[in-house]
Formats: C-alpha cells, structure tokens, sequence
C-alpha cells in the first residue's frame, strides 16, 4: 500500500529520531516534513507505528495517510501521544464517477 507520512516534531531530538527511523525503513523526504513509500505491507507499517510511538512525545503530531486499506483511505494522526484513525471511502458515492477538476 501507499503510505505517507507528515511529521510535525515538538523538538529537534524528535525530529532527529524521526527523520532516522523513516529513511531506515525506506521512506523518501518528498517536501519538508512529508515523506512517503509506494510499498509498504500492513505488517510493517504496525511495527513502523510502534517505532513512532516509542521515539516520539507528548508535543509531536505525526499523520499517516493509507491507500489503499480495504477499499478505504485511511488517516491515522499521533497527537498527545494517543493514536487516532480515520477512514474514508475511496469508491465514488452513487455508485457515479466523481467529475474531473480543471
């Protein structure tokens, strides 16, 4: 699945762990605070989540966004060290193609 994760670090040990653990796992700085990976598995990403949460603190927001995760995209936000997740669905509503943006 297709991951993305943007990080918002509440000090520059945080982002310094951070920026480690993310490139050590193969994700790719994209802009500034973003980073992303085409491939990762469920599996890993659980164990990336855990990783996250033992390197992070109280003030660091971390978001990851998923697709796709059963047919859905999901949202996951680290925020007051407690973990959050949304998920919205990727199928059109009305079972109608959305209209293309120009």
């Amino acid at each position: 699945m297709f991951v993305s994760i943007v990080i918002d670090p509440g000090s520059i040990d945080s982002a310094s762990s951070l920026v480690n653990l993310l490139t050590n796992t193969g994700f790719k700085k994209i802009q500034r605070s973003c980073w992303e990976n085409p491939k990762v598995t469920e599996n890993e990403l659980a164990d990336l989540k855990k990783d996250i949460d033992r390197v992070t603190d109280y003030y660091d927001v971390i978001r990851i966004y998923q697709f796709p995760l059963n047919g859905m995209f999901v949202i996951t936000e680290l925020r007051e060290k407690k973990w959050k997740r949304c998920q919205l669905s990727a199928a059109p509503q009305n079972g109608k193609p959305r209209p293309a943006r120009k």
